[in-house]
């Protein structure tokens, strides 16, 4: 049994490149409107703003599959995962994105995690939609997954817990844990270090395994 949990973002976190970043550049039409505006501006939730693009994408099966190798999963994700489980720690994934691309990236890698994001279903006609996980015990209204519920659950079994991510919404969860096991990289790490909090740097996810391992 685990005696320790990684709670780890997905969306470059264990991938160089973002499946959102990718599609907005690459998939989607030249007239799709400005839907993190409109999320700034308090107009939709994150979860909307997100699924909205995700919808917007029109491209073939081949186009999608060939944008997810784009998205670069940390190559090293099986052997990390697997010396972290020899070690007492269990790796969950919390992504405010999509189960349809993570779970197709995991399991070509031949890799099996617990994972906790936003269901949903790809089509070239309709788009990648997204539905909200109602039935998630760390549902959330504003980005369908509670990162930091994921992270206080394992707190409340008294075991150790760390977090990596690299983006605003990772960052609730990321200052529920010791500064010695807070990894960030991105945004992330420059909201934390805005607000005088420490926290480890990473090049990439295996990085954060080593550091794990090597106490």
């Amino acid at each position: 049994m685990s005696s320790k949990l990684l709670v780890s973002d997905f969306d470059g976190t264990m991938t160089r490149n973002e499946f959102y970043r990718l599609a907005i550049e690459q998939l989607l039409p030249s007239d799709c409107p400005d839907f993190w505006q409109d999320y700034r501006e308090g107009k939709l939730t994150h979860f909307e703003a997100l699924d909205r693009y995700f919808r917007s994408i029109r491209a073939s099966d081949q186009q999608i599959l060939g944008l997810l190798k784009q998205m670069e999963l940390e190559p090293r994700l099986s052997a990390s995962v697997d010396a972290l489980a020899d070690a007492g720690w269990k790796v969950v994934i919390a992504s405010a994105g999509c189960d349809w691309y993570i779970d197709r990236l995991l399991d070509q890698a031949g890799v099996e995690i617990e994972v906790h994001a936003n269901p949903g279903e790809f089509a070239p006609t309709t788009g990648l939609k997204m539905r909200l996980p109602i039935d998630s015990p760390y549902f959330s209204h504003e980005f369908g997954i509670d990162k930091a519920g994921v992270v206080r659950a394992g707190l409340r079994q008294g075991i150790k817990v760390a977090f990596a991510g690299d983006g605003l919404p990772d960052a609730d969860a990321a200052k529920l844990v010791p500064e010695e096991l807070r990894f960030a990289r991105g945004a992330l790490a420059s909201l934390l270090a805005d607000e005088g909090l420490s926290f480890r740097t990473y090049g990439c996810w295996a990085e954060v395994a080593e550091n794990l391992l090597a106490g």
